[in-house]
């Protein structure tokens, strides 16, 4: 016989609403995952047409999702989790993330819709008419260039606004999306009631009420002061009308928002004490769900890759950005984004090893710590940090050279690649510390030896780990964190005892002395790289 849900240990909800679908995990205390299921958008909701999750717009720079889709896609969720016979009632608390960078426009009496929902129906026909916008920008659109150009203007200039908010205009976030809303479509902004980012405005589908911004989702809106943690009046004034108002007061990121709605308690089984903790974007719930701590730093190896960086004292400039912390509230989190990723990496295989991933590994090895003093930048595209174009070399003398041998171009590309994420990492503020850990994921940490040169150049030791669910995890560690919070405990308190990542490389004893000098070299020819391609 099954024991009653009292006798049986309490869950913790993980939502992730990304752009291509919606995910769910459940943990339990002792952060055991139990339960994962999602809905595909294109292919489970075929009716909303899109691709990837996302309308592209005749003029290729507006792209929008259509907001009843991702209220649908809950429905659809919540009730395959039911048929499968998950017990809600065991669910003290939920969080989630949402894309960065979407917005929701809720119309005037929306409030009231949510407050009075019926649990004999779905949300998604109870909604119908709740969104004075029935497609929300998202972060692909990059149509908003003229209000990104205004916003610039009205903070002091790019670096002026970045001090602020933590990055310069980006087109796809938040407060230039509003700005646009409002001066090309008046009307619908003046028939809004109340703006959310995806991730407030999902929480509030289970809260029943409008749910906060959190400080770290609300970071990357180029609208929120990042050191106040308030909304900036200068960007404020320079957005939209009365738009503190529209957006609500922005909470930490573990604030406990209240209990869920009468309508998951009556349709689905939710126990009345339930709890529902901030919402947050989907980077920094991969931050948490990847538990990276003080010093620590990510570097994802993708088509492009990542870095994902914990830091103290933040130092925003005109490349990357910089978010309140998710997990401490004093911290904070930045992010970087190299285009000239794993398919560089390909091409310089494919070049100079034989498309052979082992004769690739054998030139690292056989290759010395600093490659005798050649150094290379790899933009086989145009490159986001820096914005460079185009493969250029040095000899030991800074001499620019048109090739080196096949076993030099291959240190010179890995080694040139993670001098660079260490260097534009320590531009934002980020420092290697004592205990400092490298956290690499992605295709091309599979290659031991890839990861020696990253351990060598960081002169920190590299572990693998696998961020494939880690913003649904860090969701649903976030909402235990949320209740465990209000008894003092911290959030590494909290996941203290998820197994460690593997240990894969340490650096050389001489790395630190080779690889400091050849880091100030490199600073210097990046500079010289980008005059002559963008004089």
């Amino acid at each position: 016989m099954a024991a009653p849900a009292a006798a049986l240990p309490p869950l913790y909800l993980g939502f992730d609403f990304s752009t291509q679908q919606l995910k769910v995990l459940a943990i339990d205390g002792n952060l055991n995952v139990l339960h994962q299921d999602n809905v595909q958008f294109d292919t489970e909701l075929p009716e909303f047409r899109t691709q990837g999750g996302v309308h592209i717009h005749s003029d290729g720079l507006t792209v929008t999702s259509p907001v009843l889709m991702w209220v649908k896609a809950l429905d659809l969720l919540l009730d395959k989790m039911k048929r499968t016979g998950f017990d809600f009632s065991r669910v003290r608390a939920l969080s989630g993330s949402g894309q960065q960078h979407g917005s929701v426009f809720w119309r005037r009496g929306a409030s009231e819709t949510l407050k009075q929902l019926d649990s004999a129906e779905d949300l998604f026909q109870q909604l119908q008419d709740a969104f004075s916008v029935s497609d929300s920008p998202v972060w692909m659109d990059s149509s908003s260039r003229k209000q990104c150009q205004d916003l610039q203007a009205a903070a002091g200039g790019a670096l002026r606004l970045a001090e602020i908010t933590g990055s310069r205009a980006y087109e796809r976030f938040t407060g230039n999306q509003i700005a646009k809303l409002w001066q090309s479509r008046p009307e619908q902004y003046q028939d809004t009631e109340r703006i959310s980012l995806v991730s407030s405005f999902a929480a509030s589908l289970f809260l029943g009420s409008y749910a906060a911004i959190d400080f770290s989702d609300g970071s990357g809106m180029n609208l929120l002061d990042i050191r106040t943690r308030t909304w900036s009046q200068t960007c404020l004034e320079a957005t939209a009308p009365d738009l503190d108002g529209l957006l609500g007061t922005p909470l930490p990121s573990a604030s406990v928002l209240g209990p869920v709605s009468s309508y998951l308690v009556h349709r689905f089984g939710f126990s009345e004490s339930c709890r529902v903790v901030a919402f947050t974007g989907d980077n920094p719930a991969s931050l948490a769900g990847m538990r990276l701590q003080q010093g620590d730093i990510a570097v994802s190896l993708g088509t492009s890759d990542t870095v994902f960086l914990w830091i103290q004292q933040p130092r925003p400039a005109l490349e990357g950005h910089v978010f309140c912390n998710p997990v401490e509230q004093r911290a904070y989190m930045a992010l970087l984004c190299f285009k000239n990723g794993s398919l560089t990496r390909e091409r310089v295989r494919n070049q100079c090893a034989g498309a052979s991933w082992e004769l690739f590994s054998g030139a690292l090895r056989n290759s010395p710590l600093g490659n005798n003093g050649n150094i290379g930048f790899y933009f086989d595209t145009m490159e986001i940090t820096p914005a460079a174009l185009g493969v250029h070399r040095f000899d030991r003398d800074d001499n620019k050279v048109s090739s080196l041998s096949p076993e030099a171009e291959v240190r010179a590309l890995v080694e040139g690649q993670f001098l660079s994420r260490r260097l534009h990492a320590e531009r934002l503020g980020y420092s290697i510390i004592p205990g400092t850990r490298v956290l690499a994921t992605g295709g091309a940490s599979s290659n031991r030896d890839i990861l020696q040169v990253l351990s060598d150049v960081f002169n920190a030791p590299v572990y693998s780990i696998d961020l494939s669910n880690s913003t649904c995890l860090g969701s649903a560690f976030r909402a235990l964190h949320g209740l465990a919070e209000q008894s003092g405990l911290s959030f590494f308190d909290v996941v203290k005892n998820v197994p460690e990542p593997q240990l894969v490389a340490t650096p050389h004893p001489t790395a630190a002395q080779v690889y400091g000098h050849m880091l100030k070299r490199y600073a210097r020819l990046e500079e010289r790289v980008l005059q002559e391609t963008c004089p």
